[in-house]
């Protein structure tokens, strides 16, 4: 992802200097701390995105078929049934996932490149090397994360009364009613969409970013971050956003007893070829690979949460270097 580039240049804009750079551990921690930040913030637009991601009738004001049918009506149903709190349904496993993958991704990079640097020929600085450690470091992150990701929707998914009481009840019921392997439930279409997802992130970003330097309004303040990471966001994840409602749809299979009051339940399988047939064959392709994207939630999310994933990791690395400086 994009916000790597920055501990990897010296301060005043050169290439690779290892005095500079931050370490493994270092970028972990600002990782972590900006995942942490950002995800209290967006948890609303999260769980109602997933809700939309997961209701088979189409999302639609003017055709409301479904439980939901647009983002107010959604916010006031899930606030009068559920109460407040609901808009953060599963947000313990969603702090430790975040906490977890940027700890991961953050120092897979550090590493990756800092090898790349030593041991090659090719300048670290270089988008396709940028690219291939980055979706490597975006691929360790999604194995090592992903029982934490499931635990996190299925949380979200649910209604009242609650099937799953605490974090601990979930993972010992998950695990003893439908094994181990129910955690990695949609690893496949993560991984596939994860690398390149990356990849896109880091050459988007830095295409807006470079456009936006020279604007001596945006260069304070972290606004150039903020606008670059979020429209980078928006275009990364309009391109891969299919395959983060597959690995949703098959996160919730087995947990139907939980969704039959939202609306129309389908039995999900393992395998990713089935999910993708079922609903082109029953939501559309169009209409049903994309449900969710089109409407407030999920372009709301993506901007906010890559936006401020980059503001706040730029903020975290550049306090790290002025209390190294003693300013």
């Amino acid at each position: 992802p994009p916000w790597y580039s920055e501990s990897l240049q010296t301060r005043d804009g050169g290439v690779y200097d290892p005095r500079s750079a931050l370490t493994p551990e270092e970028a972990a921690l600002a990782g972590s701390a900006a995942g942490m930040v950002t995800r209290a913030i967006i948890s609303p637009l999260d769980v109602v995105k997933i809700r939309f991601q997961l209701q088979i009738e189409q999302v639609s004001s003017r055709k409301p078929q479904g439980k939901y049918s647009s983002l107010l009506q959604a916010s006031r149903c899930i606030l009068t049934e559920e109460g407040l709190p609901a808009f953060w349904k599963g947000h313990l496993p969603a702090q430790l996932l975040s906490v977890c993958y940027g700890a991961v991704q953050f120092a897979s990079f550090e590493t990756l490149t800092e090898l790349v640097h030593k041991n090659t020929s090719y300048n670290s600085q270089m988008p396709g090397v940028h690219f291939l450690c980055g979706g490597l470091a975006a691929s360790s992150a999604t194995i090592a994360c992903q029982p934490l990701d499931t635990l996190r929707t299925r949380f979200a998914a649910q209604g009242e009364p609650k099937v799953y009481r605490t974090l601990r009840h979930a993972v010992f019921t998950m695990y003893r009613q439908e094994g181990v392997l129910t955690f990695y439930r949609g690893l496949a279409p993560t991984l596939v969409a994860v690398f390149p997802y990356a990849g896109l992130q880091f050459f988007f970003y830095n295409v807006f970013k470079k456009l936006l330097e020279h604007d001596s309004t945006l260069s304070k303040g972290g606004l150039q971050s903020l606008l670059s990471g979020g429209i980078a966001g928006i275009i990364s994840k309009t391109i891969t956003y299919p395959f983060d409602l597959f690995k949703k749809r098959l996160q919730v299979g087995g947990f139907e007893e939980a969704r039959v009051h939202f609306g129309q339940v389908e039995d999900v399988q393992w395998l990713v070829g089935t999910v993708v047939v079922q609903i082109s064959r029953e939501e559309g392709t169009t209409v049903g690979f994309f449900k969710g994207l089109v409407s407030p939630p999920a372009e709301s999310r993506s901007v906010t949460y890559m936006g401020l994933t980059f503001f706040w990791y730029e903020f975290f690395t550049q306090y790290k270097f002025q209390l190294e400086r003693g300013t």
